[in-house]
């Protein structure tokens, strides 16, 4: 069966961050199915980030426009295989992980895009599940209200190669303050099958949400990129396009 899956490139940004990076890419050494590559931007660090990935052998490139949307997009279009997936430096992919994406998009060929939730690991029972329902949970309500439909989520996602060529000439890449998944779900989202895989779970470190700066700065990040796409994608235009072929369907 595995012949016969899409090849998949891994994606991670990456800016100081070379000892929780040795745990991800450790995470993706023992995945059921490997991906074809591994592709780290460098966002200009200045500790042994790149090191770390090359001794795990991923191919790094290095980004010298700051902020991860830059680097997202600089590791989207070095990546070579049919599928890009995506995840944070910080992030612990669960050993199914590679698989699952590539059985997806194996399995619809329709599929343009396909993301899942993360959880917080290094807090004790419940209050890790608990923070991370409340923390995506919160997310997921605020944009899907915005979008018109659920956002894809930075640290666990992947989409076709082909999407990203069509769509990238849009995402704002140079914007250090736009949140890129945001981004990327408003000029991908209407377009193209989207779809949020609840199962498909990944750990990620708590520090998004430790420190009142964390949180208002992430607050702060995805006001400045709604509104960097009004009015033409505000709410009030995406969801009436969002049923207007439901509608169209009905009059004829």
């Amino acid at each position: 069966m595995s012949a016969a899956l899409p090849t998949v490139s891994v994606v991670i940004p990456c800016l100081n961050d070379a000892a929780a990076l040795e745990a991800c890419l450790s995470s993706l050494t023992r995945q059921s199915l490997q991906p074809a590559e591994i592709v780290v931007v460098d966002n200009n660090s200045t500790d042994s980030s790149a090191a770390v990935a090359r001794r795990f052998g991923a191919r790094v490139i290095t980004e010298p426009v700051p902020g991860i949307p830059a680097a997202a997009a600089a590791g989207y279009d070095a990546a070579g295989g049919d599928i890009i997936a995506r995840c944070d430096a910080d992030c612990i992919l669960p050993a199914e992980w590679i698989q699952r994406i590539a059985e997806s998009f194996a399995a619809d060929p329709a599929l343009g895009a396909l993301s899942g939730p993360g959880s917080f690991y290094g807090f004790p029972r419940p209050w890790g599940a608990v923070l991370s329902v409340f923390y995506l949970g919160s997310y997921y309500l605020a944009m899907g209200l915005a979008l018109g439909h659920l956002p894809l989520f930075g640290s666990n996602l992947a989409m076709r190669a082909p999407v990203w060529r069509e769509i990238r000439p849009q995402v704002h890449r140079a914007d250090k303050e736009m949140h890129d998944d945001v981004c990327l779900s408003l000029h991908l989202g209407q377009q193209y099958v989207c779809r949020f895989e609840r199962t498909l779970v990944v750990g990620m470190a708590p520090r998004a949400v430790i420190g009142a700066a964390n949180l208002a700065r992430r607050f702060r990040r995805a006001f400045h990129t709604l509104l960097a796409h009004w009015p033409a994608e505000a709410p009030w235009v995406r969801w009436p396009r969002r049923y207007a072929p439901a509608a169209k369907a009905g009059r004829g």
